[in-house]
């Protein structure tokens, strides 16, 4: 279903066939191919994985990596990161390292009394960051994990009676270790709604992987050199441009079906919230913009309706998880399909 970038700018009758400026939907693709080809340096076999990543933090979400240790989760984060160019250097990136003894203040901060004006002052803990790093999230108790919320959903910290705004651009990755792991704490269903997608970063091909071990060093080299290719303001103006991305009305009346079939499905024990309709739509805008696209086809459809919704449901055994969301999402992408919408 998934097309390749270069084959997704087909007519439409929405499209704006004038000529292209400075800051056209032609324009942002290429800004966000730089990035993509910048990650994929250090990043080898996960192009899928990154895409998504990067449709998150243009629809304004965060996202969830779940795999088990060693598959290039916090090198995928870090790159990011330096990808993106700050006021000084890199953007400002941090990462906690989530653990069982870990406190909420490890993450919000606290107050430290300053001797010399004889007067408490607050000192920022790591959340008030751009990028976030959320490593091993569920090894933390839920009481660190709530600690979260907030910041995840309204883009501020309330702290006693004071709220501060956190940065405009404020995108957390989190990573999860599966939760067969010994040691971990499944997260709340308050905590995975905040999360725009969960993904599995996965192992990378046979060839793949040979190829790391071949060119490990370069590999390294690269990481440790990271250019940053995107600014601040041109993640604003990405996440402005998805905003203005066309969605048909057909494509948002199957939104609805999915979201409604997934409370009715019997393999679903609890369906998706009208929220989670709304984050799928900001996802296909942002990536339609990824594909230089500024409208929506059923191929994004296709390809984010899993990401984005199966981690806010409840199945009734595991087996159940693909062949539930697989039919419901089949079934509106070809009813799509035989409207012909691209046409």
């Amino acid at each position: 279903m998934n097309q390749d970038m270069e084959n997704t700018n087909t007519e439409h009758p929405q499209m704006d066939t004038s000529i292209l400026e400075s800051n056209s939907i032609e324009n942002a693709g290429q800004k966000i191919d730089a990035l993509i080809n910048n990650i994929g340096k250090v990043v080898k076999g996960h192009r899928e994985q990154i895409i998504q990543i990067i449709t998150c933090l243009v629809a304004k979400g965060h996202i969830l990596l779940e795999d088990n240790p060693g598959s290039g989760k916090t090198v995928m984060a870090k790159t990011l990161a330096y990808s993106l160019a700050g006021e000084k250097d890199h953007s400002d990136f941090k990462r906690i390292q989530f653990t069982p003894d870990l406190l909420p203040m490890d993450l919000i901060g606290s107050h430290l009394y300053d001797e010399a004006n004889k007067d408490f002052i607050f000192k920022k803990g790591p959340l008030f960051s751009n990028i976030l790093l959320a490593d091993e999230i569920n090894r933390a108790s839920p009481k660190v994990q709530s600690a979260l919320l907030e910041c995840m959903a309204e883009n501020q910290i309330s702290i006693g009676d004071r709220t501060y705004k956190l940065e405009d651009l404020f995108f957390v990755i989190a990573t999860q270790n599966p939760i067969e792991m010994e040691g971990t704490y499944p997260l709340p269903n308050a905590q995975l709604d905040r999360f725009f997608m969960k993904i599995n970063f996965g192992y990378v091909s046979e060839d793949v992987e040979l190829e790391i071990y071949k060119q490990q060093l370069e590999i390294q080299k690269s990481q440790n050199s990271v250019e940053a290719v995107l600014k601040m303001e041109d993640v604003l103006m990405l996440r402005e441009k998805a905003e203005e991305v066309h969605v048909d009305d057909e494509i948002i009346v199957s939104i609805k079906n999915i979201v409604r079939n997934t409370r009715e499905h019997s393999g679903i024990v609890l369906g998706a919230s009208v929220r989670a309709g709304i984050i799928l739509l900001k996802c296909l805008r942002a990536y339609a913009v990824i594909h230089k696209r500024d409208y929506v086809i059923e191929d994004d459809l296709a390809a984010l309706a899993k990401p984005v919704l199966q981690h806010r449901l409840l199945f009734k055994n595991l087996g159940a998880e693909s062949n539930a969301m697989n039919s419901i999402v089949k079934t509106e992408v070809n009813r799509l399909a035989r409207l012909n919408l691209k046409k």
